[in-house]
């Protein structure tokens, strides 16, 4: 890990050097409000095959000097054998799903605020990421809907709100106002230049106000969608907010499930890979360490290109972000049991 993470560093500063500049942050600055948030994510999301490649190292030195075999002929049997791995692999794993629920969300924040304040800056607009959001449309509950022509994420205001509620498919209420605004005192949202309109069967009754304060259920936070958002939500606010966007309809919310369902899933694989490392170097041949090692280097390519095609499936097609999520560890699970299998023991 010690080894990887400076090589990744090194190649991270020479691609940001510009970015790093422009900043004019300290070298005490940059480490505390980017690498301290860069180094865990980049950890987290190596750490699987970290573990992969240190358990086929030395079990494959292990192997190379016949002490497999001693062990095997005393008497203990393979599955005994791989115990230790078992064991060492769920302790791993444990740690892992506890990072992924709790400090990389938090790591997140650094990272992703330095992007967004001196990196995304220097690029191209993109409009996941602007401050200025236009054209909202979502779902309040089950029956009232809101629209927003413009909203500013970083002043929390925006102009053009409109709010509509139905029963039995007949609009009975309609809200327009020009300006609205969060109130940081009293919590909720202040509209300017109000129109109130409630529908009956045979009239409406229309109400006009310069000001009113509203308690919806959206809060600033659910309006400030960015590309970075969803790496940012302890595991518990990320189901709240699931919740709240499979009410509202939300186009984001299978990149959302995605993203929750891999808190779980990639943990485990830290245990998949620990047992299918094991049972490959655990076997004395020809080619030594090196062989193994690049077993090991194709395997794990082949894992993290399983891994992202099921994200893209999920989140760009109809692929249900669990079994998204879980497939590249149900597939190389059961490699992992024909390799058990097969092995000699």
């Amino acid at each position: 890990m010690l080894l990887f993470t400076v090589i990744v560093v090194v190649v991270d500063m020479s691609e940001k050097t510009d970015d790093f500049s422009k900043s004019g942050l300290s070298a005490y600055g940059l480490f505390t409000d980017y690498y301290l948030g860069f180094i865990p994510r980049i950890d987290a999301m190596l750490f699987p095959l970290f573990v992969f490649i240190s358990v086929i190292f030395f079990t494959s030195k292990m192997a190379e000097r016949s002490e497999v075999i001693a062990i095997l002929s005393s008497g203990v049997s393979f599955k005994r054998f791989l115990f230790p791995y078992f064991l060492g692999g769920l302790i791993l794993t444990l740690l892992l799903w506890l990072g992924y629920q709790i400090v990389v969300p938090k790591a997140n924040r650094k990272w992703a605020n330095f992007e967004k304040n001196y990196v995304d800056v220097n690029m191209a607009p993109n409009p996941e990421n602007s401050s200025y959001k236009q054209n909202i449309y979502f779902r309040i509950d089950t029956n009232t809907y809101a629209g927003i022509k413009g909203y500013d994420t970083i002043s929390k205001s925006g102009s053009n709100i409109s709010v509509q509620r139905f029963v039995n498919n007949k609009m009975v209420y309609n809200l327009r106002a020009t300006h609205f605004y969060w109130d940081t005192t009293k919590k909720k949202w202040a509209l300017n230049n109000v129109l109130e309109r409630n529908f009956d069967s045979i009239s409406e009754r229309v109400d006009h106000h310069s000001k009113l304060l509203v308690n919806y259920s959206f809060k600033p936070a659910d309006l400030k969608k960015d590309s970075y958002l969803k790496d940012q939500l302890t595991t518990s606010e990320l189901n709240d907010f699931i919740t709240k966007e499979r009410l509202r309809g939300s186009e984001m919310l299978s990149t959302l499930e995605v993203e929750r369902y891999n808190r779980d899933a990639i943990p485990v694989s830290v245990l998949i890979l620990t047992m299918i490392g094991a049972i490959l170097a655990s076997k004395k041949v020809r080619g030594g360490s090196g062989f193994h090692l690049a077993m090991g280097v194709v395997i794990s390519v082949l894992y993290i290109l399983f891994s992202r095609f099921s994200i893209v499936f999920a989140t760009k097609g109809n692929f249900t972000p669990f079994i998204a999520s879980w497939t590249p560890n149900l597939l190389f699970g059961f490699l992992a049991v024909y390799l058990y299998k097969k092995a000699p023991k």
